[in-house]
């Protein structure tokens, strides 16, 4: 299992990059985590899978939605935020 979490700048907000993050892990299939809007105008991901099904989903996300434009995506250090949901197995969700 890999578990990763990540930051996507750009024109990420307000273009269905959530709906469409939810929607490509549920295709993928396998995949557990969260998408959520940060304060800062990007988006942050927390994914967790087998090591090719996360790898498809980050190289799915660096495209984004049709409406989207991803400038840049940064690999964060493991969440260290309380507030922020644990993953549940099996389950992606929009928060």
């Amino acid at each position: 299992m890999k578990e990763i979490y990540f930051k996507i700048t750009g024109r990420v907000q307000g273009v269905g990059f959530r709906r469409f993050a939810v929607r490509t892990a549920k295709e993928i299939g396998e995949l557990s985590g969260w998408v959520r809007n940060a304060e800062d105008g990007s988006v942050e991901v927390f994914v967790r899978g087998g090591e090719d099904k996360v790898e498809e989903m980050i190289a799915l996300c660096r495209k984004g939605p049709l409406f989207g434009r991803v400038d840049n995506i940064t690999f964060l250090p493991k969440i260290t935020n309380y507030f922020l949901p644990p993953i549940i197995d099996g389950v992606f969700e929009r928060i």
